[in-house]
């Protein structure tokens, strides 16, 4: 879809709308701004700076990336059973979930603005999700609706969210309250179908959530979940571009590097030895190579998100 950039009509009013969401906001909420929109919000609001060029630049810290040890799943009975327990999926209880979900509601009604983006959670129709952003930044808002499907303005009247997602970034949880490792979260309630992230500024916690819930449902619909971007060569080919974890592409560098040595002749360079050769080719699986430039040019379609 192409980036809107006129503001949407019949929004609903701002005292009105998150009733299900559980929230009862006393400040001013915006619903589905476009991007020009939420840029000049965030700038407003002192979120972070335009850099050269027009990029928006904010600041995460102390958070720079995601915080896996922080995630949790709400463990009940409907899941209970297909959830594989461990250090990656942490067991979090109803009781601890109630306490921290009205905190949350707490302190984003307390906000002076609210941000709400309704978007989808994957390109194709029998599959994809509705999911209902709520967050205090714009520039989170404008994250999100940069990575997900914006649904066109027409549907927005009658859009109704699967999943619910409240962001509280600047609120601290407190362990002994409730239950979690540190003050930084990120709870997954599929009985609730509700995602509470907080305690992190982060963005990214607010596309691998969904990615997550997306991952459970779609194996159950005997479709096969995979973090990658699909896009359309020029040959109008289909190409998947898989994200592949940071030591299988370091592998994938030294092979390369390998094969480079053994096949060009450069002053100073000691050309690899056959046993490096017979590594290379052993590793070369390891890792698939990265799709074509030129495909990325094309337009994109996607799996569980648009972009990833």
């Amino acid at each position: 879809m192409a980036t809107q950039t006129k503001p949407a009509t019949g929004a609903p009013d701002a005292t009105k709308g998150l009733e299900k969401q559980g929230l009862r906001p006393s400040g001013e909420v915006h619903w589905n701004l476009v991007a020009p929109e939420l840029m000049l919000a965030a700038a407003r609001r002192g979120e972070g700076e335009f850099a050269d060029m027009g990029p928006f630049v904010a600041v995460t810290s102390p958070h720079t990336g995601r915080s896996p040890n922080d995630k949790f799943v709400v463990r009940e009975p409907a899941t209970e059973g297909d959830i594989d327990w461990g250090k990656v999926n942490q067991p979090y209880s109803a009781a601890h979930f109630e306490t921290l979900l009205a905190d949350v509601r707490a302190y984003l009604d307390q906000q002076p603005e609210l941000f709400v983006q309704d978007l989808r959670c994957g390109a194709d129709p029998a599959h994809r999700l509705s999911v209902r952003y709520v967050m205090p930044n714009a520039w989170h808002a404008a994250f999100v609706r940069n990575m997900f499907i914006r649904p066109e303005q027409s549907e927005l009247p009658t859009f109704e969210p699967n999943f619910t997602v409240l962001h509280a970034p600047e609120f601290q949880a407190d362990p002994a309250r409730h239950g979690t490792r540190t003050s930084t979260f990120i709870v997954l309630n599929f009985a609730q179908r509700m995602i509470l992230i907080g305690g992190t500024r982060y963005a990214g916690e607010l596309k691998k959530s969904m990615f997550t819930v997306m991952n459970y449902f779609m194996p159950k619909e005997g479709v096969l979940s995979m973090h990658c971007s699909a896009n359309v060569g020029r040959r109008e080919t289909p190409r998947c571009s898989s994200v592949c974890p940071a030591p299988a592409r370091r592998r994938s560098r030294r092979i390369r590097s390998a094969r480079s040595s053994a096949t060009t002749s450069t002053v100073g360079r000691r050309p690899a030895s056959s046993t490096t050769k017979a590594a290379a080719t052993r590793r070369s699986s390891t890792c698939p190579p990265r799709a074509s430039r030129t495909s990325s040019r094309r337009r994109r379609c996607s799996g569980p998100s648009s972009k990833t």
